[in-house]
């Protein structure tokens, strides 16, 4: 049985993954970390413009004093309840056309840098927490091609079963889909 998941996807800046690995109000789980005393009251960020980032940044504004999207284009990829529903909330505010290019704290998060898509400029956004929902990658590259993958990656399986290409080998959880992910697999 495969059930090896997928793995978050980071951004990749050296400050990122050092305060993620220390527990320094980096996370991509808004769901796993958000409720953590740690993040209350805070103005939190959630990067990315998908369903996730959507449902990321809605369940935050349960403890945030403000949440922040961060999103690289001037329009989400979610879908159109998802992104309405950020869009239209009081405590949610979004940062058309940026990237994070850089994460400033000592020992916990204290802001990003922002660099803007369009101009090329650059700001600073203080934030108490940062939560990165750009996606999630399977973990199969162990698999080294002994079982059939579809194109993102993921161990194919039969329609609605664990059966993959290979007989007597099955797959469950987050490494078959890429689809639901972890909340409903």
């Amino acid at each position: 049985v495969v059930a090896t998941g997928a793995a978050a996807k980071w951004i990749g800046l050296p400050d990122e993954l050092r305060l993620a690995k220390s527990g320094g109000g980096v996370s991509a789980c808004a769901v796993c970390d958000g409720a953590i005393p740690f993040y209350r009251n805070k103005v939190l960020g959630v990067v990315g413009g998908g369903d996730t980032a959507m449902e990321e940044a809605t369940y935050l504004t349960k403890f945030a004093s403000e949440v922040v999207v961060i999103h690289r284009r001037d329009s989400f990829r979610a879908s159109k309840v998802m992104a309405n529903r950020v869009l239209t909330h009081p405590k949610i505010r979004v940062i058309w056309n940026a990237t994070v290019t850089g994460v400033f704290g000592d020992d916990v998060i204290s802001g990003v840098e922002l660099t803007d898509t369009v101009t090329g400029e650059t700001r600073v956004q203080e934030l108490g927490g940062l939560f990165v929902a750009i996606g999630h990658a399977p973990n199969t590259a162990f698999l080294n091609g002994q079982v059939a993958l579809t194109e993102h990656g993921y161990v194919k399986v039969d329609t609605w079963r664990t059966s993959t290409t290979v007989p007597g080998v099955f797959a469950a959880g987050d490494v078959i889909d890429d689809y639901y992910r972890q909340a409903i697999t």
